[in-house]
């Protein structure tokens, strides 16, 4: 919940505006009102060999469990984009995007996650900050009890039934 307007830095209600049918945070004092949409969750699945490109987290929340490279949109690049430089920036792979594979949307923490299929360039890939190893996985290898997000279990589950890039 916000507290405070972002615009003058007054208190912030919970009302319904005109014109509108929603509560929303709007402000006692300049009567700005703050809209709060879901956000953007960009990452891929990127293949090498028949293989999946998983990442063990070192960042909170979920450290120590595997994930596909993913993470938040940033202003001013397509979600293309951002699946490929959250790929890089995850396990250090260059990866080309194959097509969307799936939008999964999960409206109870207001995040929309937007997975590409992906070829990674080459066999390059390694830990980074945010991600304490960094492997490739057959099918049959993926570690199901560690996966860190359902939505990215279900994106692998969902993946792995059809054949590879």
């Amino acid at each position: 919940m916000m507290n405070f307007c972002t615009r003058c830095a007054g208190a912030l209600c919970e009302e319904i505006p005109a014109g509108d049918n929603r509560l929303r945070h709007v402000c006692q004092k300049c009567e700005q009102i703050h809209y709060q949409n879901p956000r953007v969750i960009v990452g891929c699945i990127p293949v090498w060999q028949e293989k999946i490109l998983l990442c063990r987290r070192n960042i909170e929340p979920q450290i120590g469990l595997w994930t596909l490279p993913a993470g938040f949109l940033e202003l001013g690049e397509t979600m293309e984009q951002g699946a490929m430089r959250e790929t890089l920036e995850e396990s250090q792979a260059m990866v080309k995007i194959s097509h969307m594979f799936g939008i999964y949307d999960i409206p109870h923490i207001g995040q929309v996650y937007t997975i590409y299929a992906a070829k990674m360039l080459n066999g390059h890939y390694g830990v980074t900050p945010e991600s304490s190893e960094v492997a490739l996985f057959r099918a049959d290898q993926i570690p199901w009890d560690d996966i860190a997000f359902d939505v990215i279990k279900q994106a692998l589950r969902e993946f792995t039934e059809q054949p590879l890039l």
